[in-house]
């Protein structure tokens, strides 16, 4: 009776586990297929966009917003000192991340690139 709820309870573990696992998109496999209506419906509006004058589209969306990171230091007491000692701290920054896609006239995709700044 016990190994049965152990196992059903290891099953619904691996599935969460499997559940929360990101697969990463092939933009590769995408190109000349996918359009710019669909990366809006996946996206939502893009934060930028831009129209060349070969009549293709150059569209931008963050996918992770950047951040600074503070952390205390440890407060360190060396021999000899009396009263508080003020630790530092340090900062980490993480930049944000974005993605950008160029669709063609014909509305297909054409490039893609994935960078942070």
């Amino acid at each position: 009776m016990s190994g049965s709820i152990i196992r059903a309870a290891v099953i619904g573990l691996m599935m969460l586990i499997v559940a929360g696992c990101v697969t990463p998109i092939n933009w590769q496999a995408r190109v000349g297929v996918y359009t710019y209506d669909q990366a809006v419906m996946d996206y939502g509006p893009p934060m930028g966009y831009a129209k060349l004058s070969d009549g293709s589209i150059v569209v931008q969306w963050m996918t992770e917003r950047g951040e600074v990171v503070m952390a205390p230091q440890p407060y360190f007491y060396g021999p000899g000192v009396w009263g508080p000692v003020w630790g530092g701290y340090s900062t980490s920054y993480f930049p944000a991340r974005f993605l950008r896609l160029q669709f063609g006239p014909d509305g297909k995709l054409k490039t893609w690139k994935v960078f942070s700044k």
